[in-house]
């Protein structure tokens, strides 16, 4: 029976670093938007949406991944 690979320590650092430089570029752009462009995204539940649908999205991918 073969082994399933299990992500190492790199796989894992890099996928962080990957993530903090997400929100780090993110807050960049939130803060070059003029004042009603940043009202709408801190005033809004647009984050929310946001984080739903990238949560939805990793399941499903997850969900459709072919099995060993």
């Amino acid at each position: 029976m073969a082994e399933t690979r299990q992500p190492g320590l790199r796989e894992v650092l890099l996928v962080a670093a990957v993530v903090v430089a997400v929100v780090l570029l993110a807050a960049a752009a939130t803060a070059l938007l003029p004042e009603a462009g940043q009202a709408v995204v801190f005033r809004t539940p647009l984050l929310i949406a946001v984080l739903i649908g990238g949560t939805g999205f990793v399941l499903w991918k997850i969900l459709r991944a072919p099995r060993p």
